[in-house]
C-alpha cells in the first residue's frame, strides 16, 4: 500500500485571533475553525493581545477547537505614536520569521492577512526559503491607504519606497485574496497578474445575525428606544470613515426628536464624534455604547431601523466596509456614505436595499432619513432585500467553499 503523502499545513498569520472580536480576528477565527473541521491541520500565527485591551496576555500556545495557536511575543508601544506603531509592527514581522523558520514546511500554506501592512514581505521571504506556498489575505491595501489618509512619514517618498517589496511580494504570491473588484483593480494596477487574483467577500455569521422585529428586539427598550427611529451605525470607526455628514443631518433634524442616531462600538473617530455631538450641543440625538458581544450582535444590529456606513470616497479599492454584511444579515437597509460612482454604491443601488448620499451632503442625508422614517414600509422593503441579498450572494458558507477550492488548487493535500 502506497504510503499517503503528509498533509500541508495552513499557516494563518494576523496580528489578532480568538478570542479576540475585532472583525478581522472574527473573519480568521471564523475560516480558521472551519478548516479545522473539514480535517486541516490549521495553524496561527498572532500577538498575544486583545485589541481593545492592550494589557492582555494571552497563552503563548493553545489549541482551541482543532486550531494550533502560536501566539508570538512583541514590543507594546501601541497606536499613540507613529514610531511606537513601528516598533510593534517590526517585532512582531521578526517573531513571524522566527516562527515561520521553525514551523513551515515543504508544501505548506501561508496564509497572511493585513495586520500589520506588510506582512506579505517577511511571509512571502520565509514561504520561498521553506518551499511552501504564498497566499495573500487582503482587507486594504497599504500603504497607499496611508498615502490618502496623509499619515505623516508614509505619505512621503518612504511611503512609495515600501510599494516595491510590497509589490513583489504579491506579484510572486501563488494568489492573492481581496474583497472585491475594486481591491482586484488596486493590485492589477500594482502588476500582479489577473490569474494570482481571486475575489472571495467577508462575511458575518448569517445564523446567528437574522432579521429581528423591532417589537421582539429587548435592547429598544433597555436602551429607551421605544418609539423612536434609530439610526444605527455599528463597529469601528477610523480614519478611513468621515462623520461631519452625519452632524450636519443631525443638525438640520433638531426639529424631529424621535430621529435617534445610536453609534455602537469605537475606533479613533468615535471619541471625536461623541466630541463634537458635544460641542454642537446635539448630545438628545446621539447614543454612544460600547462594542456589544457576538451573542448579542442580532439584537445590537437590529436595533436600528437603517444603518449608515461612511467611506471616503479616495479609499474605493483600497478597504471595503465588511460591516455591510452584519447590516444586511439583520434585515435593514443601508445609507451608504460614499462616491456614488463606487463598487458599495453599485452593491446598495443594484439590490435595493438602501441609498446613497455623497459625503459632505448633510441636507441629503438628513431628507433620506426623514423619507426612511415617514415610510416605516418602505423601509422595511429595503431591509427585506438587504437579508436577499446577503442570501444570495454573500452568506459565509459560500464564502468558505471559495477558500476550500481555493485552497484545493494551492495545495491539495491539505485535507
Amino acid at each position: 500500500m502506497t504510503a499517503r503523502a503528509p498533509m500541508s499545513r495552513i499557516i494563518f498569520i494576523n496580528r489578532f485571533f480568538y478570542p479576540d472580536h475585532s472583525a478581522t480576528s472574527q473573519i480568521l477565527s471564523d475560516l480558521a475553525f472551519a478548516l479545522a473541521r473539514d480535517g486541516a491541520d490549521v495553524h496561527v500565527l498572532t500577538s498575544r493581545q486583545i485589541y481593545d485591551q492592550p494589557e492582555a496576555m494571552l497563552d503563548p500556545e493553545e489549541v482551541v477547537d482543532g486550531v494550533r495557536i502560536h501566539r508570538l511575543s512583541a514590543t507594546r508601544y501601541g497606536r499613540s505614536s507613529l514610531l511606537g506603531r513601528a516598533f510593534d509592527y517590526l517585532s512582531f514581522y521578526a517573531a513571524i520569521a522566527r516562527r515561520l523558520s521553525r514551523l513551515a514546511d515543504r508544501g505548506d500554506i501561508i496564509v497572511a492577512k493585513t495586520d500589520p501592512p506588510l506582512t506579505s514581505v517577511p511571509a512571502g521571504i520565509l514561504a520561498r526559503r521553506r518551499g511552501a506556498h504564498l497566499v495573500n489575505w487582503l482587507q486594504d491595501v497599504y500603504p497607499e491607504i496611508a498615502i490618502e489618509l496623509g499619515v505623516p512619514v508614509i505619505s512621503g517618498p518612504f511611503g512609495r519606497l515600501l510599494m516595491n517589496p510590497r509589490n513583489r511580494s504579491l506579484q510572486s504570491a501563488n494568489v492573492n485574496v481581496v474583497l472585491g473588484s475594486g481591491m482586484a483593480g488596486r493590485l492589477r494596477a500594482c502588476g500582479v497578474a489577473a490569474n494570482r487574483i481571486q475575489v472571495i467577500p467577508n462575511w458575518t455569521d448569517d445564523h446567528v445575525v437574522v432579521p429581528v422585529p423591532l417589537d421582539d428586539n429587548p435592547f429598544r427598550k433597555t436602551w429607551g428606544l421605544e418609539g423612536k427611529f434609530v439610526v444605527g451605525y455599528s463597529g469601528n470607526l477610523g480614519r478611513a470613515h468621515e462623520f461631519e455628514t452625519v452632524l450636519a443631518a443631525a443638525d438640520a433634524l433638531r426639529d424631529a426628536p424621535h430621529i435617534v442616531f445610536v453609534c455602537i462600538g469605537g475606533g479613533k473617530q468615535f471619541q471625536a464624534l461623541a466630541r463634537r455631538v458635544g460641542e454642537q450641543r446635539l448630545e438628545g440625538a446621539f447614543r454612544f455604547l460600547p462594542y456589544q458581544s457576538r451573542d448579542n450582535l442580532k439584537y445590537s444590529l437590529g436595533v436600528a431601523d437603517v444603518h449608515w456606513i461612511s467611506m471616503l470616497p479616495a479609499l474605493e479599492g483600497l478597504i471595503f466596509p465588511s460591516k455591510l454584511y452584519g447590516i444586511a444579515a439583520s434585515g435593514r437597509p443601508v445609507i451608504a456614505l460614499t462616491g456614488s460612482r463606487g463598487e458599495i454604491a453599485d452593491l446598495v443601488l443594484t439590490h435595493g436595499c438602501g441609498c446613497i448620499v455623497e459625503p459632505g451632503d448633510g441636507a441629503g442625508l438628513a431628507q433620506a432619513i426623514r423619507r426612511l422614517a415617514g415610510d416605516p414600509s418602505l423601509c422595511r422593503a429595503m431591509g427585506k432585500q438587504a437579508r436577499a441579498m446577503l442570501d444570495m450572494h454573500f452568506r459565509r458558507e459560500l464564502a468558505f467553499e471559495r477558500w476550500r477550492k481555493l485552497l484545493d488548487a494551492v495545495a491539495p493535500g491539505w485535507r
